[in-house]
Protein backbone atom coordinates (compact mmCIF):
# COMPACT_ATOMS: atom_id res chain seq x y z
CA UNK A 1 0.00 0.00 0.00
CA UNK A 2 1.25 3.48 -0.89
CA UNK A 3 0.16 6.30 1.39
CA UNK A 4 -0.23 9.89 0.33
CA UNK A 5 -1.07 13.18 1.98
CA UNK A 6 0.30 16.63 2.73
CA UNK A 7 3.98 17.24 3.25
CA UNK A 8 4.91 15.90 6.70
CA UNK A 9 6.75 17.92 9.31
CA UNK A 10 10.41 17.41 10.17
CA UNK A 11 9.63 15.73 13.47
CA UNK A 12 7.28 13.27 11.76
CA UNK A 13 9.98 12.38 9.24
CA UNK A 14 12.43 11.82 12.10
CA UNK A 15 9.96 9.55 13.92
CA UNK A 16 9.03 7.58 10.80
CA UNK A 17 12.68 7.04 9.91
CA UNK A 18 13.37 5.74 13.42
CA UNK A 19 10.26 3.54 13.42
CA UNK A 20 11.30 1.95 10.13
CA UNK A 21 14.46 0.57 11.73
CA UNK A 22 12.32 -1.95 13.66
CA UNK A 23 12.58 -5.69 12.93
CA UNK A 24 9.67 -7.46 11.25
CA UNK A 25 8.88 -11.00 10.06
CA UNK A 26 11.11 -11.63 7.04
CA UNK A 27 11.48 -7.86 6.59
CA UNK A 28 7.79 -7.54 5.70
CA UNK A 29 7.57 -4.11 7.42
CA UNK A 30 3.80 -4.44 8.11
CA UNK A 31 3.15 -0.87 9.27
CA UNK A 32 2.33 2.66 8.22
CA UNK A 33 2.43 5.93 10.13
CA UNK A 34 0.23 9.00 10.22
CA UNK A 35 1.16 12.50 11.32
CA UNK A 36 -1.71 14.25 13.08
CA UNK A 37 -1.71 17.95 12.36
CA UNK A 38 1.74 19.38 11.79
CA UNK A 39 4.07 17.53 14.15
CA UNK A 40 1.23 17.43 16.71
CA UNK A 41 1.01 13.66 17.19
CA UNK A 42 2.19 10.50 15.45
CA UNK A 43 0.14 7.35 14.84
CA UNK A 44 1.34 3.76 14.42
CA UNK A 45 -0.92 1.50 12.32
CA UNK A 46 -0.60 -2.13 11.30
CA UNK A 47 -0.73 -2.65 7.53
CA UNK A 48 -2.68 -5.91 7.36
CA UNK A 49 -2.02 -6.13 3.63
CA UNK A 50 1.64 -6.84 4.38
CA UNK A 51 0.94 -9.57 6.94
CA UNK A 52 2.03 -13.08 5.95
CA UNK A 53 -1.32 -14.91 6.17
CA UNK A 54 -0.05 -18.49 6.39
CA UNK A 55 2.72 -17.98 8.94
CA UNK A 56 0.91 -15.26 10.91
CA UNK A 57 -2.84 -15.85 10.49
CA UNK A 58 -3.83 -14.07 13.71
CA UNK A 59 -1.52 -11.11 13.13
CA UNK A 60 0.38 -11.63 16.39
CA UNK A 61 3.82 -11.24 14.80
CA UNK A 62 2.61 -8.24 12.79
CA UNK A 63 1.54 -6.47 16.00
CA UNK A 64 4.83 -7.37 17.72
CA UNK A 65 6.71 -5.80 14.80
CA UNK A 66 4.58 -2.66 15.12
CA UNK A 67 5.29 -2.66 18.87
CA UNK A 68 9.00 -2.61 18.06
CA UNK A 69 8.38 0.33 15.71
CA UNK A 70 6.42 2.04 18.51
CA UNK A 71 9.40 1.71 20.85
CA UNK A 72 11.59 3.32 18.21
CA UNK A 73 9.11 6.21 17.98
CA UNK A 74 9.27 6.66 21.75
CA UNK A 75 13.07 6.63 21.56
CA UNK A 76 13.06 9.22 18.79
CA UNK A 77 10.72 11.50 20.78
CA UNK A 78 13.17 11.32 23.70
CA UNK A 79 15.95 12.16 21.25
CA UNK A 80 14.08 15.34 20.26
CA UNK A 81 13.96 16.41 23.90
CA UNK A 82 10.37 15.53 24.84
CA UNK A 83 8.65 12.89 26.93
CA UNK A 84 6.50 10.63 24.74
CA UNK A 85 2.82 10.41 25.67
CA UNK A 86 1.52 7.07 24.39
CA UNK A 87 -2.12 6.05 23.95
CA UNK A 88 -2.29 2.33 23.11
CA UNK A 89 -5.20 0.98 21.01
CA UNK A 90 -6.93 4.38 21.04
CA UNK A 91 -9.90 3.32 18.88
CA UNK A 92 -11.28 -0.11 19.73
CA UNK A 93 -13.31 -0.18 16.51
CA UNK A 94 -10.04 -0.05 14.54
CA UNK A 95 -7.79 -2.82 15.83
CA UNK A 96 -5.04 -1.90 13.36
CA UNK A 97 -4.74 1.59 14.88
CA UNK A 98 -2.21 0.49 17.48
CA UNK A 99 -0.93 3.66 19.13
CA UNK A 100 -0.90 7.43 19.13
CA UNK A 101 2.27 9.13 20.38
CA UNK A 102 2.20 12.75 21.48
CA UNK A 103 4.87 15.17 22.64
CA UNK A 104 4.83 15.72 26.39
CA UNK A 105 6.93 17.98 28.56
CA UNK A 106 10.41 19.04 27.53
CA UNK A 107 13.02 16.71 29.02
CA UNK A 108 16.61 16.13 28.02
CA UNK A 109 17.22 12.46 27.15
CA UNK A 110 18.95 10.39 29.80
CA UNK A 111 22.20 8.60 29.10
CA UNK A 112 20.35 5.31 28.63
CA UNK A 113 17.87 6.92 26.22
CA UNK A 114 20.71 8.41 24.19
CA UNK A 115 22.42 5.01 24.04
CA UNK A 116 19.23 3.38 22.74
CA UNK A 117 18.84 6.10 20.11
CA UNK A 118 22.43 5.65 18.92
CA UNK A 119 21.79 1.92 18.52
CA UNK A 120 18.79 2.36 16.18
CA UNK A 121 20.81 2.06 12.93
CA UNK A 122 23.18 -0.53 14.46
CA UNK A 123 20.59 -3.25 15.13
CA UNK A 124 20.34 -5.93 12.45
CA UNK A 125 18.80 -9.39 12.35
CA UNK A 126 21.34 -12.18 11.97
CA UNK A 127 20.76 -15.48 10.17
CA UNK A 128 23.17 -18.33 10.76
CA UNK A 129 25.87 -19.12 13.33
CA UNK A 130 27.41 -16.53 15.63
CA UNK A 131 31.10 -16.01 16.22
CA UNK A 132 32.93 -17.53 19.21
CA UNK A 133 33.04 -14.42 21.43
CA UNK A 134 30.58 -15.00 24.30
CA UNK A 135 27.76 -12.78 25.57
CA UNK A 136 28.64 -11.80 29.13
CA UNK A 137 26.46 -12.57 32.12
CA UNK A 138 26.45 -8.87 32.99
CA UNK A 139 24.93 -8.02 29.59
CA UNK A 140 22.36 -10.82 29.90
CA UNK A 141 21.30 -9.44 33.28
CA UNK A 142 20.97 -6.00 31.71
CA UNK A 143 18.85 -7.41 28.86
CA UNK A 144 16.53 -9.08 31.37
CA UNK A 145 16.13 -5.72 33.11
CA UNK A 146 15.36 -4.03 29.78
CA UNK A 147 12.55 -6.51 29.06
CA UNK A 148 11.20 -6.17 32.58
CA UNK A 149 11.07 -2.38 32.23
CA UNK A 150 8.50 -2.86 29.44
CA UNK A 151 6.40 -5.42 31.30
CA UNK A 152 7.82 -8.55 29.66
CA UNK A 153 10.15 -11.38 30.67
CA UNK A 154 13.30 -12.41 28.83
CA UNK A 155 13.80 -16.05 29.82
CA UNK A 156 17.34 -17.19 29.06
CA UNK A 157 17.41 -20.97 28.63
CA UNK A 158 20.59 -21.74 30.52
CA UNK A 159 19.40 -25.25 31.44
CA UNK A 160 20.52 -27.59 28.60
CA UNK A 161 17.41 -29.78 28.90
CA UNK A 162 15.07 -26.83 28.29
CA UNK A 163 17.14 -25.54 25.40
CA UNK A 164 17.10 -29.03 23.86
CA UNK A 165 13.33 -29.28 24.29
CA UNK A 166 12.81 -25.93 22.60
CA UNK A 167 15.18 -27.00 19.81
CA UNK A 168 13.04 -30.09 19.19
CA UNK A 169 9.89 -27.96 18.98
CA UNK A 170 11.56 -25.53 16.58
CA UNK A 171 12.77 -28.46 14.49
CA UNK A 172 9.29 -30.03 14.38
CA UNK A 173 7.74 -26.78 13.22
CA UNK A 174 10.46 -26.09 10.66
CA UNK A 175 10.17 -29.61 9.14
CA UNK A 176 6.42 -29.07 8.79
CA UNK A 177 6.99 -25.70 7.16
CA UNK A 178 9.46 -27.16 4.67
CA UNK A 179 6.95 -29.87 3.72
CA UNK A 180 4.14 -27.34 3.24
CA UNK A 181 4.30 -26.11 -0.36
CA UNK A 182 2.25 -22.95 0.19
CA UNK A 183 4.21 -21.90 3.26
CA UNK A 184 7.42 -22.47 1.33
CA UNK A 185 6.12 -20.29 -1.49
CA UNK A 186 5.08 -17.56 0.94
CA UNK A 187 8.54 -17.61 2.50
CA UNK A 188 10.31 -17.62 -0.88
CA UNK A 189 8.37 -14.50 -1.88
CA UNK A 190 10.04 -12.66 0.99
CA UNK A 191 13.54 -13.19 -0.45
CA UNK A 192 14.89 -10.41 -2.61
CA UNK A 193 15.63 -6.67 -2.70
CA UNK A 194 12.49 -5.68 -0.75
CA UNK A 195 12.64 -8.56 1.73
CA UNK A 196 15.46 -10.71 3.09
CA UNK A 197 18.62 -10.36 0.96
CA UNK A 198 19.75 -13.54 -0.75
CA UNK A 199 23.21 -13.02 0.74
CA UNK A 200 21.69 -13.31 4.24
CA UNK A 201 20.17 -16.73 3.49
CA UNK A 202 23.19 -18.66 2.26
CA UNK A 203 24.16 -20.33 5.55
CA UNK A 204 22.59 -23.78 5.87
CA UNK A 205 19.58 -23.47 8.22
CA UNK A 206 20.54 -26.54 10.26
CA UNK A 207 23.97 -25.41 11.48
CA UNK A 208 22.82 -24.16 14.90
CA UNK A 209 20.94 -25.84 17.74
CA UNK A 210 17.70 -24.13 16.66
CA UNK A 211 16.76 -24.85 13.05
CA UNK A 212 16.58 -21.74 10.88
CA UNK A 213 14.28 -20.80 8.03
CA UNK A 214 15.15 -22.54 4.77
CA UNK A 215 14.66 -19.58 2.43
CA UNK A 216 16.63 -21.08 -0.47
CA UNK A 217 15.74 -24.79 -0.14
CA UNK A 218 19.25 -25.69 1.02
CA UNK A 219 18.00 -28.58 3.18
CA UNK A 220 16.79 -30.33 0.03
CA UNK A 221 20.25 -30.16 -1.51
CA UNK A 222 22.37 -31.54 1.32
CA UNK A 223 22.14 -32.52 4.99
CA UNK A 224 24.38 -31.15 7.72
CA UNK A 225 26.05 -33.99 9.69
CA UNK A 226 25.02 -34.17 13.33
CA UNK A 227 28.59 -33.52 14.50
CA UNK A 228 28.60 -30.12 12.78
CA UNK A 229 25.38 -28.87 14.36
CA UNK A 230 25.26 -26.56 17.36
CA UNK A 231 28.43 -24.51 16.99
CA UNK A 232 27.70 -20.82 16.90
CA UNK A 233 24.26 -21.16 18.46
CA UNK A 234 24.85 -18.40 21.02
CA UNK A 235 22.41 -17.74 23.86
CA UNK A 236 18.91 -19.17 23.50
CA UNK A 237 16.09 -17.10 24.99
CA UNK A 238 12.31 -16.71 24.91
CA UNK A 239 10.55 -13.38 25.32
CA UNK A 240 7.30 -13.86 27.26
CA UNK A 241 4.36 -11.85 28.58
CA UNK A 242 2.03 -12.63 31.49
CA UNK A 243 -1.06 -12.32 29.26
CA UNK A 244 -1.78 -12.82 25.58
CA UNK A 245 -4.07 -10.12 24.20
CA UNK A 246 -3.39 -7.61 21.44
CA UNK A 247 -2.11 -5.06 23.97
CA UNK A 248 0.32 -7.70 25.28
CA UNK A 249 1.67 -8.27 21.78
CA UNK A 250 2.40 -4.54 21.64
CA UNK A 251 4.16 -4.82 25.00
CA UNK A 252 6.19 -7.74 23.65
CA UNK A 253 7.27 -5.74 20.61
CA UNK A 254 8.39 -2.77 22.69
CA UNK A 255 10.25 -5.03 25.12
CA UNK A 256 11.86 -6.92 22.24
CA UNK A 257 13.14 -3.75 20.62
CA UNK A 258 14.43 -2.37 23.90
CA UNK A 259 16.37 -5.61 24.41
CA UNK A 260 17.67 -5.61 20.84
CA UNK A 261 18.85 -2.00 20.96
CA UNK A 262 20.62 -2.51 24.27
CA UNK A 263 22.28 -5.64 22.86
CA UNK A 264 23.24 -3.92 19.60
CA UNK A 265 24.96 -1.17 21.56
CA UNK A 266 27.30 -3.88 22.83
CA UNK A 267 27.83 -5.55 19.45
CA UNK A 268 25.32 -8.36 20.14
CA UNK A 269 22.62 -9.22 17.57
CA UNK A 270 19.66 -11.59 17.49
CA UNK A 271 18.44 -14.40 15.26
CA UNK A 272 14.75 -15.31 15.39
CA UNK A 273 13.16 -18.78 15.47
CA UNK A 274 9.42 -18.25 15.78
CA UNK A 275 8.38 -21.38 13.85
CA UNK A 276 6.77 -23.23 16.81
CA UNK A 277 4.94 -20.07 17.91
CA UNK A 278 3.18 -19.96 14.53
CA UNK A 279 1.46 -23.31 15.14
CA UNK A 280 -1.09 -23.29 18.00
CA UNK A 281 -0.35 -26.83 19.20
CA UNK A 282 3.41 -26.25 19.38
CA UNK A 283 3.04 -22.79 20.90
CA UNK A 284 0.98 -24.37 23.66
CA UNK A 285 3.78 -26.87 24.29
CA UNK A 286 6.30 -24.03 24.57
CA UNK A 287 3.84 -22.29 26.93
CA UNK A 288 3.45 -25.33 29.19
CA UNK A 289 6.86 -26.96 29.07
CA UNK A 290 9.40 -24.21 28.37
CA UNK A 291 8.04 -20.91 29.69
CA UNK A 292 5.86 -22.63 32.33
CA UNK A 293 2.68 -20.58 32.09
CA UNK A 294 4.09 -17.40 30.60
CA UNK A 295 2.97 -16.69 27.05
CA UNK A 296 5.86 -17.07 24.58
CA UNK A 297 5.98 -14.22 22.07
CA UNK A 298 9.44 -14.55 20.50
CA UNK A 299 12.15 -17.21 20.33
CA UNK A 300 15.61 -15.85 19.70
CA UNK A 301 19.33 -16.50 19.82
CA UNK A 302 21.79 -13.83 20.93
CA UNK A 303 25.42 -13.61 19.96
CA UNK A 304 28.18 -11.70 18.23
CA UNK A 305 27.91 -12.15 14.46
CA UNK A 306 31.00 -12.58 12.28
CA UNK A 307 29.48 -10.00 9.91
CA UNK A 308 26.49 -7.66 9.85
CA UNK A 309 24.07 -7.38 6.95
CA UNK A 310 21.52 -4.60 6.65
CA UNK A 311 18.16 -4.95 4.89
CA UNK A 312 16.46 -2.31 2.81
CA UNK A 313 13.66 -0.23 4.29
CA UNK A 314 10.63 1.04 2.41
CA UNK A 315 10.86 4.71 1.38
CA UNK A 316 9.25 7.09 3.84
CA UNK A 317 6.87 8.16 1.08
CA UNK A 318 5.34 4.67 1.27
CA UNK A 319 4.92 4.49 5.04
CA UNK A 320 4.17 8.03 6.23
CA UNK A 321 1.13 10.15 5.52
CA UNK A 322 -0.19 13.46 6.81
CA UNK A 323 -3.71 12.49 8.07
CA UNK A 324 -6.39 11.43 7.51
CA UNK A 325 -5.74 7.69 7.53
CA UNK A 326 -5.68 6.38 3.95
CA UNK A 327 -8.19 3.84 2.75
CA UNK A 328 -6.89 0.25 3.02
CA UNK A 329 -6.84 -2.06 0.06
Amino acid sequence: MTVTGGKPGRAALHLARAASFAPSPHNSQPWFFVEEGHDRAFEVHADAGRRMPLTDPGGREMVIACGAALFNVRTAVHQLGFRPVVDVLPELADQDFLARVGFGAHAAPTGDEESLARALPLRHTHRGPFGPEPVTEALLADLRDQARAEGAILQVLDVPEKAALLARLVDTAERSDRADLWRAVELAHRVGPTGVPVTACRAHPDLTLLAGRDYLGLSRRYTVPERRRGAGTGIVAVLCTPYDQRADWLIAGQALQRVLLCAAGHGVMAAFHTQPLERPDLREKVHRRVTVGRHPQMVLRLGRPPYVRSTLRRPLSQVLTHGPVPLRR
